[in-house]
């Protein structure tokens, strides 16, 4: 068969396989400070698995769709490497692209493509052969002595036409086969970029665009710290070099993400290996982040610097509460939506699941959901086969048959939710007219103050696995989502107010509550003591006439 009669086979194939998805374009939207992105013309939550690094090919599917049914996730998140589809300069091979789309829709899973090419975790390695082996056409960063660095510059010209014709070409591509079906949601350009152990390129290209004034849009968003006007190291002082890479490397993504869009537009995104948010106010760089990358303190270079890319996302990797909290916090913003595109496999996170769904993000997925032989402990599990899952699982079982309804809620402004801290102390989430008061490792039945044995820590709560989600769904009427927590609901300071009904239950495929028990008696009168299986309830509250 002809290549082009080949390349129509496919496309035709993977058409008639496609699910009855909606051709509207996938977009983000933003109301009141808060965003959703719409799939199909609905707010639409992302249940996401990333897989691991090297499971981009054919071959290593079949792990990934087994954890992420396992998982019960909506959408896989998969790199596609510039290696892979331009192996030979001006060649390009889509191939694995359609066999992703192929079976993801056949495991009716939706996708977002992450493009490793110029930076994966601020190195080259993904680049081409032919790109590695010609270091004078396509430049590596200079320390202030001249020494090559391991990153590529971003005032590498050849670099950058050739990465954006690669990406355009992959865009290009996914327009021709899922233009109609939509399977894939959003796309993130490169990955975890910036550079470690050195501040920023010292090339000559790289000096001479630094001595030159801070571009104006940066200035209006990145406040000044010494003057007005005037080049990055007037404007800015010790924090320069960092602000100037952030710039450099920002304005080089964002022409690709442009490029891309204009031949097919879907959202795209960032994502960062994170600096210290507890560092406040931050401090100059210190050789103890990866300079350049789009941390929280610099995500107004980006917004001025890459217009294209929509959003600025965390990777979380240190599951310290007060860390975690920290970063959601600094990176939802009223301009940029919160999406947590990678966070630890360690079952300390799944906690968070709740902090991060309860905050109103679009999407949040853990890293390395797939039963590939591989553990990138400690910053993950040690485990590699379905124990993987389970911590997330939990949480993800609750919110798949809602995920259209919180992701509306949380639109809304209806939604709230927390993880349990480490200091394991008592939390609160606060809604018009009532607060829910949150406390952790007590029993299931009696108060702490009856005793000895009852204040006695419950057995399976030795480290932190507790949270808690809801939704106020009307003026006196909630839905809480939760595991290993006690929750009571009081009304606002200076009213009175009482619990009428606590229903067990879930949503059908249609959207409708039904109703599998009421709590009531035991189960209700020392609080809401969720177990370590999550469940479902819809609350209603009452005040006296």
């Amino acid at each position: 068969m002809k290549s082009t009669h080949l390349a129509a086979a496919v496309l035709a194939g993977l058409l008639s396989i496609a699910p009855a998805w909606a051709a509207e374009a996938p977009r983000l939207v933003a109301k009141d400070g808060r965003h959703a992105l719409l799939v199909d013309g609905k707010p639409f939550l992302i249940l996401g698995a990333q897989a691991h690094n090297s499971s981009n090919y054919p071959a290593g599917l079949g792990p990934v769709w087994a954890a992420a049914n396992d998982l019960k996730a909506n959408t896989v998140l998969m790199p596609v490497a510039w290696e892979q589809v331009e192996p030979e300069e001006g060649r390009f091979d889509f191939s694995f692209v359609d066999t992703l789309v192929q079976q993801a829709r056949q495991q009716n899973k939706r996708l977002v493509l992450l493009w490793f090419a110029t930076w994966k975790n601020t190195s080259a390695q993904y680049t081409p052969a032919w790109v590695k082996l010609a270091p004078q056409r396509f430049p590596a960063m200079r320390d202030k002595d001249g020494k090559a660095s391991y990153c590529l510059s971003p005032f590498g010209t050849e670099t950058l036409k050739h990465d954006k014709r690669a990406f355009v070409a992959l865009m290009t591509h996914l327009k021709k086969i899922d233009a109609q079906q939509r399977t894939v949601l959003m796309v993130q350009v490169q990955n975890e970029v910036g550079t470690y152990g050195l501040v920023r390129d010292f090339a000559p290209a790289a000096q001479a665009a630094f001595e030159q004034p801070v571009p104006a849009a940066v200035l209006a968003r990145q406040k000044p710290k010494l003057a007005a006007t005037g080049n990055w190291r007037e404007v800015y002082g010790d924090y320069a070099d960092e602000y100037f890479h952030a710039w450099a490397i920002a304005r080089y993504i964002g022409e690709i993400a442009a490029a891309g869009r204009a031949v097919y537009d879907l959202p795209m995104f960032v994502n960062n290996a994170l600096r210290n948010p507890l560092e406040q106010p931050p401090k100059p760089w210190a050789n103890n982040f990866s300079s350049g990358g789009p941390s929280w303190d610099v995500i107004d270079i980006y917004k001025a610097a890459a217009p294209a890319v929509d959003i600025v996302g965390p990777d979380l990797y240190n599951a310290e509460s007060a860390q975690v909290e920290a970063n959601l916090r600094l990176f939802q913003r009223a301009d940029n939506a919160l999406w947590v595109p990678e966070i630890g496999s360690k079952s300390a996170y799944g906690r968070y699941l709740y902090s991060m769904l309860g905050r109103g993000a679009i999407g949040v997925s853990p890293f390395g959901m797939d039963y590939f032989d591989y553990s990138n402990h400690p910053l993950g599990a040690t485990a590699t086969d379905k124990t993987i899952v389970e911590p997330f699982e939990r949480v993800y079982r609750m919110f798949a048959p809602i995920q259209r309804q919180w992701a509306q809620w949380a639109f809304d402004g209806k939604v709230r939710g927390v993880g349990e801290a480490d200091d394991r102390k008592p939390q609160q989430l606060d809604f018009p007219g009532w607060t829910a008061k949150l406390t952790y490792r007590l029993g299931r039945f009696g108060e702490a103050s009856w005793g000895p044995e009852f204040a006695k820590p419950a057995p399976g709560t030795e480290e932190p696995n507790g949270g808690a989600a809801m939704a106020q769904l009307g003026p006196d009427e909630f839905l809480l989502i939760g595991q290993r927590v006690r929750v009571r609901m009081e009304p606002a300071e200076g009213s009175s107010g009482m619990m009428l009904r606590a229903e067990q239950g879930r949503f059908d495929a249609q959207g409708r509550w039904v109703m599998e028990r009421v709590w009531n008696g035991d189960q209700v009168d020392w609080g809401l003591n969720l177990p370590t299986e999550p469940v479902m309830l819809k609350i209603t509250m009452a005040r006296p006439h």
